[in-house]
């Protein structure tokens, strides 16, 4: 096992595309990292710059107490396990397992020995014989990830390895995959672009836009503490609403009024933010996540702030109900914005200037009970969770009291 350290690393290529822009990243021995962000971001490169597989054009790449800038793959004791399981069709499972450790000339009972060992852990035994297109894809994942475990690296690097399987085997393998590092307790670099994996397989998560790394935490720090807003927008679904809010001084807390809106937030709760008494009397960027509404009929809390709204759209979810609105008030219109809004696009269509909106006004989901009466065309009272909103500087879209 290892420590991973990348120090101001970057990527340029041909034409001075920056596709890594000064990385500097901890991971720490025995840590389960996940890289995450939307198409182009830089996580695959930064992946395959540990791997060996792309020239690191500035910076020091670091595995465990060596610098292996210079190193070739083979050389720097790491296993890969790639999105399209790149398994050799004529060989059985056995054989693809095995493999890698004849090319290393390690001895025969060794072999034998690491290779039942791994299928026991992955429960591929009664599978051994099996040539790949005898397969099912998740079976064909853990052969996959049999082959890395069989070689003892000092670091597993993975990148998108479930996004050939169907949602179910999704779930399955995020379960395998927790249980295998807890066991084996190796240095893991994961990439993502898939926020659901990487919170649920994450020790800590790094968000990274445009090569540069916006945060990196613990998943629930992310979630509560986001440092920007494409951070708040990108993590979390459905996502982070967004609406250009005035904060005014309303006793000793504070009102925020948008819209035909007042949310009331006690002194208690401001103070916990650092500086954003500095914003009285300011116009500032406001966020609520979905699951922080509920339907005011059945909310446990009395009193507090409520948002008098009419559904237009309900997604019912059984354990929950989507309830999509929307406000009277203006897009939020930044950069952030735009980033977040350009990658739900997708590719090859044309990028958003903001996020999703109805005309001008701005579209809002509401997370709440599935025994809430809401249906489309109805009125209904929202009651908003004010100690868990989220402020952001107009200008910079910096989290105010980030901490």
């Amino acid at each position: 096992m290892a420590k991973i350290v990348l120090d101001g690393v970057d990527k340029v290529y041909s034409g001075g595309v920056k596709a890594v822009d000064a990385l500097n990243l901890e991971i720490e021995d025995g840590e389960f990292m996940v890289l995450v962000g939307p198409s182009g971001c830089g996580k695959s490169t930064a992946l395959r710059m540990i791997a060996g597989l792309e020239e690191i054009t500035g910076g020091e790449l670091r595995i465990g107490d060596e610098v292996v800038n210079d190193r070739p793959p083979k050389d720097r004791d790491i296993a890969m396990v790639f999105q399209n399981y790149a398994l050799y069709p004529h060989m059985t499972v056995e054989q693809n397992l095995a493999f890698g450790l004849k090319l290393r000339k390690i001895a025969k009972p060794e072999i034998q020995k690491r290779v039942n060992e791994a299928a026991a852990m992955l429960g591929l035994e009664p599978y051994l014989k099996r040539k790949p297109a005898a397969l099912s894809g998740g079976q064909r994942q853990r052969v996959a990830m049999g082959r890395a475990i069989v070689r003892e690296p000092q670091a597993f690097l993975m990148d998108e390895p479930l996004s050939n399987l169907d949602a179910k085997l999704r779930v399955q393998m995020r379960a395998s995959l927790n249980q295998l590092h807890d066991r084996l307790g190796v240095t893991t670099v994961y990439v993502t672009h898939d926020q659901i994996e990487a919170m649920t397989l994450g020790d800590r998560v790094a968000v990274l836009r445009d090569g540069r790394l916006q945060q990196v935490d613990t998943p629930k720090n992310l979630f509560d503490n986001p440092a920007n807003l494409f951070v708040a927008g990108f993590i979390g679904s459905p996502a982070m609403n967004f609406v250009y809010a005035e904060l005014q001084q309303d006793g000793t807390g504070a009102v925020l009024k948008f819209a035909e809106h007042s949310l009331s937030v006690p002194s208690a709760v401001v103070d916990t933010k650092p500086g954003l008494r500095d914003y009285l009397g300011k116009q500032i960027i406001l966020g609520i996540r979905p699951s922080d509404f509920e339907d005011a009929a059945l909310a446990s809390r009395n009193g507090g702030s409520t948002m008098d709204v009419v559904a237009e759209v309900t997604e019912e979810l059984g354990t929950e109900i989507n309830v999509i609105f929307s406000v009277n008030a203006a897009p939020v219109r930044h950069e952030e914005a735009a980033a977040l809004a350009a990658d739900a696009a997708g590719d090859g269509e044309e990028p958003e200037t903001a996020l999703p909106l109805s005309g001008d006004k701005s579209l809002f989901t509401a997370r709440v009970n599935p025994r809430s009466g809401v249906r489309p065309g109805t009125s209904i009272a929202l009651s908003v969770d004010v100690t868990q909103l989220h402020y952001f500087d107009k200008e910079s879209g910096l989290a105010i009291g980030h901490r």
